[in-house]
């Protein structure tokens, strides 16, 4: 769908919407996501990531959770990261989630992008 704002030609495209899939991720010294790789592309991060952390259904998944095994069993560990893509330029937000037992990364969501039109 194109769009037309203060002159310029934008394309833009709607939400993927929400779901997960395993994804690499390279993080800094101090554990912020720094580049992404999703969908054999690289997307560097442009601005420093959101951090949080979501309460999860680990009652669904997890049949019994022994003593002093608490972390990463409640909640997530959730980051929206905005990276630009190194094949297309295209400048992106995600929300990436880290599993803390296992150290795997998923995308979780992928918000609307606005890109310029050639």
């Amino acid at each position: 769908m194109a769009a037309h704002t203060a002159g310029l030609e934008m394309e833009v495209y709607t939400p993927m919407g929400l779901f997960t899939q395993g994804i690499e991720v390279i993080c800094s010294s101090s554990g912020a996501p720094e580049l992404l790789q999703w969908q054999e592309q690289d997307f560097r991060v442009t601005v420093p990531p959101v951090r949080w952390f979501e309460r999860r259904n680990w009652w669904t998944e997890e049949p019994r959770v022994q003593r002093g095994n608490g972390a990463g069993v409640v909640d997530h560990e959730m980051w929206r990261v905005q990276a630009v893509g190194a094949r297309d330029g295209s400048l992106r937000t995600f929300e990436v989630s880290r599993h803390q037992r296992s150290g795997r990364w998923r995308m979780i969501r992928v918000h609307d992008a606005v890109r310029e039109a050639a």
